[in-house]
């Protein structure tokens, strides 16, 4: 999957469906990003580029825990392309 500023936006749509605030900030964060699950707010360093963006995205959203069926049409078809494409490469490492 290519990551372009229009799959960042599909992917902050995508969040959004979920319930979570995405947030661009500086701050001393070990991973490049930080996660109040409580508020479901999302906080990215915002000296990431586009990749470094989608890359941290995908990562946390492998890690949620939710019902696929409540995201819109277009959500999902994007929500399948990730894992999708997290299979393939999962399958070229090992």
């Amino acid at each position: 999957m290519k990551f372009t500023r229009h799959s960042l936006q599909k992917m902050e749509a995508l969040f959004t469906e979920l319930g979570y605030v995405i947030r661009y900030e500086k701050g001393s964060f070990n991973s490049g990003y930080c996660i109040v699950e409580d508020r479901k707010i999302v906080v990215i360093n915002k000296f990431y580029d586009v990749e470094g963006r989608m890359t941290v995205l995908v990562d946390i959203l492998l890690g949620l825990e939710f019902d696929p069926a409540i995201l819109s049409e277009k959500s999902a078809k994007f929500y399948d392309q990730i894992l999708k494409s997290e299979e393939e490469k999962e399958e070229a490492e090992g």
